[in-house]
């Protein structure tokens, strides 16, 4: 290799090691600017956070403080000396009880964010300036540190320069030495060849002068080696001198050179790491943790505060209670509400008689004034009990409206990112404006007929009750034994001609079999009210001993022949359910199981009179007939609990009306569904029993000594016919209604069905056949040619 081409490669070797550390000394600047950069950015976040807790403090006290005025402005009024023991006493009421609550807790919300606002100001801000001072002070130090490490880093670099420039010198040296040493061996073989040849080449002489020539020119020739020699020797030893040194400072070199990378990764991989996380970040994160956790407890402590609060005003919200309220404002002002004394009779001087005259000439005309009164309440009680119906049906729907559960907004606060999601959310609420005005104008109408309503019973009510209280006057003075009442039902055990041996009650029976026969189909029955006329008319009918329903005429308001049947057992003086027995059936409707309950109301029963039990077996297993035919009627056995609920058993007084009664419908609806587990059977309660086709059935002795009932009497007249006649011409009918048989002798058959009659069975009861099978047929469920009756 040439030196100019030697020297070219060493410059090439000298720029690439430059270009390189170059490169390096510009990453280690860069590095000091990012961590300056990062130490600027974090100092700039820590006084956005100071900035923002300093201004939410100011809110939050502001906030504080306008709920402070707030409940002051309303808190002052209960404080005035004004009407204090009033206002003292209305405390105990539930919704003042919800008001002072509600005041409470905004006095409440003020303390807790005027709190929040101290914690914001000589807490969490104080945390923020004393995480800025550390990260500034421990940066400048971090930097001091990493500072040093690029110095030692450079200085490796450095060294490792002067070891490369000093192994490339003695290198360059050492193959100088060695071209040196070559030419020198050149040399010396170039002249031994050239003497060699001189002597070759010499030409004879004369001895003497070739003796002398010879010894000149070899003297000559050894000079001339010895020289070269010499020159070989001293090149050999300075190339062995350069070759040791070339070897040595290889070896630094690469020993420089392994150091130097150890240290320039070490710097990269680990000391950076380090001087990042153990000096720039030392304690940042976690003060930082520390202060956003202060925030962080303030608030949550702030919301545990909050919902302590609302927890109070949502208990006081659950025990809202109208009947409570109403009771505790008239024990509080018991002198206000209570009855004044009652009138005292003050006599004309000289006039000592107190009590009505009933002796004769006025005695006709006061029996004649009673009539006429009890037959004007009669008439007064039933239009009353009519509008009363209808005051609870439109008071139910204003409750309706009033109670709705419309207070949910939880969709309000779903929101979305974009600003059209949260208004149409907010739009569609409870408040929107087309939405309320609407719920308004419907409240607002159906309070306004509410009101006639209850005027109307109100003012049907005070002459009812001025009415009856001359009414039981003139009766007492008449000196009537007992007390009647305007209703059917009251008046009947007096006045009606009927048997008192009879086991259910003319007008019982008597309606009973005419719903069954033309009604139980008819869609509202005990629901839809009769004609007021056409209720008189029946009652007084009654009344008078007659069957005003005898007899297969249809030409009846169903409606009104049930509302005498509702009337009846409404105006009994004694409710058909004893008020003693109350609390023990309404115990019964806790159970779950209705089998268990079935029993339970069995035994409570079975303690009443026997005249009492077969009454109540009549009229339960009536009504179980007619709720099966719930879907033309619609009149389940919920229904016909509400409809029967109030007038076959009262709820004592001193108890909670809506409650009870929702429980004493419960318990009809059981004894109707559950009516044959309830009462005993024939055998074990003699008595009439209701018939399918609305009739009673009797029972008779057997041979056996056992009771049969009047379908298995009517059994042995049909095999006796069949034995005795059984070339009688059997006669057609069509079915008028749908019929499913309860026995297995009765027979089942769809409205339009043709039917075959073999003979009367009894009253009630063809014996026929339908579909190729023989059985009982309910006469009032079939029509028959007149012609083809004997």
């Amino acid at each position: 290799m040439t030196s100019p081409a030697k020297f070219k490669k060493d410059k090439e070797i000298i720029a690439e090691y430059d270009t390189q550390v170059k490169e390096i000394r510009a990453q280690l600047t860069e590095q000091m600017k990012c961590l300056d950069q990062q130490c600027e950015l974090r100092v700039q976040l820590l006084q956005d956070l100071q900035d923002f807790f300093r201004k939410k403090a100011e809110i939050e006290m502001d906030y504080s403080r306008n709920l402070e005025k707030l409940a002051e402005r309303f808190l002052a009024k209960t404080r005035s000396t004004k009407d204090q023991q009033f206002k003292k006493d209305q405390n105990v009421l539930s919704p003042v009880n919800c008001w002072n609550l509600l005041l409470n807790q905004v006095k409440r919300e003020s303390r807790d964010h005027t709190t929040l606002s101290d914690i914001y100001l000589n807490n969490i801000i104080p945390r923020f300036v004393q995480v800025s001072e550390d990260s500034g002070r421990l940066f400048k130090k971090s930097k001091e540190v990493g500072q040093q490490l690029q110095d030692d880093l450079m200085k490796v670099l450095n060294e490792l320069y002067s070891v490369m420039k000093t192994y490339h010198m003695y290198n360059a040296d050492s193959i100088s030495a060695q071209s040196k040493l070559k030419e020198a061996e050149k040399q010396e073989e170039k002249q031994i060849g050239k003497s060699v040849k001189q002597e070759d080449r010499q030409t004879p002489r004369s001895p003497d002068s070739t003796a002398n020539v010879r010894i000149e020119e070899k003297h000559v020739r050894r000079s001339s080696v010895k020289k070269i020699e010499k020159m070989k020797e001293k090149r050999q030893a300075k190339y062995t001198e350069n070759k040791l040194k070339a070897i040595k400072a290889r070896n630094e070199y690469l020993l420089a050179l392994e150091a130097t990378n150890a240290s320039v990764f070490k710097y990269y991989i680990h000391d950076l790491s380090d001087i990042i996380d153990q000096c720039c970040d030392l304690g940042y994160h976690a003060s930082l943790n520390r202060a956003l956790r202060t925030f962080l407890s303030a608030e949550l402590n702030l919301e545990q505060s909050k919902h302590e609060g609302l927890d109070a005003i949502e208990n006081a919200v659950e025990n809202l209670d109208a009947t409570s309220d109403k009771q505790r404002l008239m024990e509080m002002y018991n002198n206000v509400f209570c009855p004044p004394m009652k009138f005292e009779f003050q006599p004309h001087m000289g006039d000592m008689a107190s009590q009505l005259c009933a002796q004769q000439p006025v005695q006709s005309e006061l029996v004649q004034r009673c009539q006429q009164l009890q037959s004007r309440l009669s008439t007064l009680k039933i239009e009353n009990e009519e509008v009363k119906k209808t005051m609870e049906a439109t008071l139910q729907t204003i409750q309706d409206i009033v109670t709705v559960e419309d207070f949910d907004v939880s969709d309000c606060f779903q929101y979305s990112n974009s600003m059209e999601s949260v208004k149409s959310t907010v739009s569609e609420t409870f408040m929107s404006k087309p939405s309320i005005a609407k719920r308004r104008a419907n409240q607002q109408e159906t309070e306004q007929f509410y009101f006639t309503k209850m005027k109307e019973y109100l003012e049907g009510r005070n002459l009812i009750t001025k009415l009856q209280a001359k009414h039981d006057l003139l009766q007492k003075t008449l000196g009537e034994s007992q007390r009647t009442d305007c209703s059917l039902a009251r008046r009947s055990s007096t006045v009606r001609k009927q048997d008192s041996s009879q086991a259910i009650p003319l007008v019982v029976e008597s309606c009973i079999r005419f719903i069954s026969r033309h009604g139980l189909q008819h869609e509202g029955i005990f629901r839809v009210s009769g004609s007021q006329v056409e209720v008189n008319d029946i009652k007084n009918a009654f009344e008078r001993g007659e069957d005003p329903l005898a007899g297969d005429q249809n030409d009846h308001d169903m409606d009104s022949i049930a509302g005498v049947l509702k009337l009846y057992f409404r105006g009994l003086e004694h409710p058909l359910f004893p008020k003693d027995i109350f609390h023990d059936l309404i115990a019964c409707v806790t159970m779950d199981n209705l089998q268990e309950r079935a029993v339970h109301i069995r035994k409570v029963l079975l303690a009443l009179p026997k005249p009492t039990l077969i009454i109540m077996r009549y009229l339960f297993a009536f009504l179980n007939h007619l709720s099966q035919f719930s879907e033309e009627n619609m009149m389940d056995p919920y229904n016909l609990a509400i409809c029967f609920g109030p007038s076959l058993m009262s709820v004592p007084e001193g108890h909670d009306q809506v409650s009870c009664q929702a429980h004493v419908n419960e318990l009809i609806k059981t004894i109707i569904i559950q009516h044959e587990n309830i009462f005993p059977n024939p055998r074990e309660l003699e008595g009439p029993i209701y018939s399918r086709g609305g009739s009673m059935e009797d029972y008779c002795d057997s041979t056996h000594g056992e009771t049969t009932s009047a379908e298995d009497c009517a059994q042995d007249v049909t095999a006796e016919h069949h034995t005795s006649d059984d070339e009688c011409e059997p006669i057609e009918a069509i079915a008028k209604f749908d019929y499913v048989g309860r026995t297995a002798r009765e027979l089942s058959f769809k409205k339009g069905a043709s039917l075959l009659l073999y003979q009367r069975a009894s009253d009630d009861w063809w014996e026929g056949r339908h579909n190729g099978i023989d059985g009982l047929i309910p006469h009032q469920y079939i029509v028959v040619q007149d012609t083809l009756i004997s």
